[in-house]
């Protein structure tokens, strides 16, 4: 570690959101050293969301999203190159074509990946997506553009209902299959999903919940054709996307000795990894998707986001501190906030909905489909949920930033009375579910794993 923390070698692995604003911001806080970002998919970064939106309806191309730079982060970019290996002890970053990379500093931003169907040859079959990278979505869009009878979606979350939105606004029939008992549930809870619900009908989805699909069926050529439920129905259709969650990209720290599991890297609420042991270490750093970390205001439980505006905070806040010594260092305490649209509806959220035992409509009405939902725990605020609305959040983000009590009170100048009491929010275990939440609460301890003792013979 060099002297001057200005100075010496950084690198950063993960080359998308996270990966490219802590390289800028590293910049901006006057690292003059050298500055390595490896990525595995070949092309610069570029922006996730207008994947499930723009980009299915045709109204941008994959090759169009590349994300703005700030400044010139003048950086090495070591592209399709995955890092396969980490080692502590020499400060090293392990590549795929043999490589390796010396480091002072490292900052893991290595996202996620789509989870894939789980049989892999029924995953093969030409019709089968998923959507997590550009190529995904050229490739499920010039499907969507050929005009296919049915598409289905297996996976209710935030990216199965914008990819059924896409689908119905270009006139294609859709099915979308879900485990749970509604779309969104897992993230939004049992009140707002009914809503949800709603939407998909009303637009002409067909919807199935409560099951899932046992197996996808193909044409004995390699073409998908259809699905087998597992309430003993047929869907017959000519694209499948597999929405099933995300999976965060760890595996490459396998033999780290790092707290790194299906969750995501842990760190400290300075982005700071910790060991396997809980020892926090003070040369590797976590931002982004791949990341849990603590947050005062969710009883200090470790907090897993797949969340843009998450990605570009944390990764300001981790190269500060990656060039700052201790006492000038910052925490990452930012509120999370999410936002999606789907069926005509703008959903934007702020706070941890599934951090809640009880809800409330503050202002608007599940009929009228315009509404606040404000979450509460333990009788405080700790989330909100907007549809079409958007206005109203910051004022909610205050509440909860300032532990305001649940329910909150009436009267408020830039809102109605409370529309209805409150009701238990209804969040279900993820297990129960075909998506996973977008916001997860992944309890206390750095990490599952358990020192094993090995009597000595």
């Amino acid at each position: 570690m060099p002297d001057d923390l200005k100075d010496g070698r950084i690198v950063i692995v993960g080359a998308s959101l996270a990966g490219l604003r802590a390289a800028e911001a590293l910049r901006d806080e006057g690292f003059t050293g050298s500055l390595t970002v490896v990525g595995d998919e070949a092309r610069p970064p570029y922006d996730r969301p207008p994947l499930s939106k723009q980009v299915l309806l045709g109204q941008a191309t994959a090759e169009t999203t590349g994300l703005p730079t700030r400044r010139d982060p003048d950086a090495d970019w070591r592209l399709g190159v995955p890092a396969t290996g980490l080692d502590p002890l020499a400060r090293q970053v392990l590549l795929a074509d043999g490589d390796s990379l010396p480091y002072d500093r490292l900052l893991i931003a290595t996202g996620t990946r789509a989870r894939p169907w789980p049989h892999a040859d029924e995953g093969a079959l030409d019709g089968v997506f998923t959507l997590r990278t550009s190529e995904d979505a050229a490739g499920l869009a010039e499907r969507l553009a050929a005009g296919p009878e049915r598409v289905l979606v297996i996976g209710g979350g935030f990216t199965g209902s914008e990819i059924a939105s896409a689908c119905r606004e270009r006139g294609i029939a859709v099915t979308v299959a879900e485990r749970g008992p509604a779309p969104l549930v897992g993230a939004l809870g049992g009140t707002l999903s009914k809503l949800a619900a709603v939407m998909h009908r009303n637009h002409g989805v067909d919807l199935r919940t409560g099951v899932t699909v046992t197996a996808l069926l193909g044409d004995g050529d390699g073409a998908f054709v259809g699905a087998e439920l597992s309430d003993g129905s047929r869907v017959d259709a000519d694209v499948c996307v597999v929405a099933l969650g995300a999976v965060r990209n760890v595996e490459w720290l396998a033999h780290s000795g790092l707290a790194a599991g299906p969750r995501g890297v842990a760190c400290d609420a300075g982005c700071r990894a910790f060991t396997m042991y809980g020892i926090v270490t003070d040369d590797v750093f976590v931002a982004g998707d791949v990341s849990r970390f603590p947050h005062p205001l969710f009883g200090y439980q470790l907090l897993s986001l797949e969340h843009w505006g998450n990605a570009v905070e944390q990764a300001a806040v981790a190269a500060h501190n990656m060039v700052s010594p201790g006492p000038l260092r910052r925490p990452h305490l930012a509120i999370p906030t999410f936002w999606s649209t789907q069926f005509g509806l703008n959903i934007k959220s702020v706070g941890v909905p599934t951090y809640s035992d009880h809800v409330v409509i503050a202002q608007g009405s599940l009929e009228a489909r315009r509404l606040v939902m404000v979450y509460g725990f333990q009788g405080r605020v700790t989330a909100a949920v907007t549809v079409d609305m958007a206005k109203s959040l910051d004022y909610y983000r205050h509440m909860i930033e300032t532990a305001a009590p649940f329910p909150p009170p009436p009267g408020a100048a830039d809102r109605a009375l409370a529309a209805d009491v409150p009701v238990p929010s209804d969040v279900p275990d993820p297990s129960v579910l075909s998506h996973g939440p977008t916001v997860a609460l992944t309890g206390y301890l750095p990490d599952r794993r358990l020192a094993v003792v090995q009597p000595t013979h």
